[in-house]
């Protein structure tokens, strides 16, 4: 088991967003991506299995089990059943298991380490997002993650001053709680701002 591959922070280009049932957009990382760091620190040897399912009014709900060696991580997943707008009708329920299927891998994935910066960041950010908009003015909207623009810019800021990505990542969590890839924009514009000051 390669415990800094399972851990390690998944790129921005990795990290995909969808509005959640609050209408707030939500970081996720799509399956084939933990399928694949799996493997990696895995070196393959591991297996997911479905260990119950239950199929509800709205929903699915199912709790696998991921196991590599002798360690067992099981966690639930669930899925809302999918219909068919006009008539009502399920469209597949085979494909709402496998999407509740791919939400445990992910979830008992989380139990190893794997995509863990990703709850750091959300609580981590989590104080600069209250009560501030997206330019740091005070207000009620969200502050959200760091722009493109801004990413490139402290990776640049970094190969000047000759720091890795984790030297860089390192500083971010000390100062903000977050990796520089989960760094709010308010939180971008103040380490771009120390940076430039030293």
């Amino acid at each position: 088991m390669n415990r800094q591959l399972l851990e390690q922070a998944f790129s921005a280009d990795q990290i995909k967003q969808r509005e959640g049932d609050s209408g707030r957009a939500i970081d996720y990382i799509e399956g084939h991506s933990v399928i694949q760091r799996l493997n990696d620190a895995f070196e393959s040897a591991w297996s997911f299995e479905i260990i119950s399912h239950e199929i509800h009014q709205e929903e699915v709900v199912v709790i696998g089990k991921l196991t590599a060696g002798t360690l067992a991580k099981s966690q639930f997943g669930s899925s809302r059943i999918t219909r068919n707008r006009d008539t009502k009708e399920i469209v597949s329920l085979a494909d709402d298991l496998k999407a509740a299927a791919t939400d445990a891998l992910k979830k008992c994935a989380t139990l190893f380490g794997v995509g863990l910066h990703m709850y750091a960041a959300k609580n981590g950010n989590a104080r600069a997002d209250q009560g501030h908009d997206s330019d740091g003015r005070n207000g009620g909207s969200t502050n959200g993650r760091l722009s493109s623009k801004q990413h490139s810019f402290l990776m640049k800021l970094a190969t000047e001053r000759k720091l890795t990505k984790k030297e860089l990542n390192d500083r971010c969590v000390q100062e903000f709680g977050a990796v520089v890839d989960y760094l709010s924009r308010n939180d971008a514009a103040k380490m771009i701002e120390k940076m430039l000051a030293h």
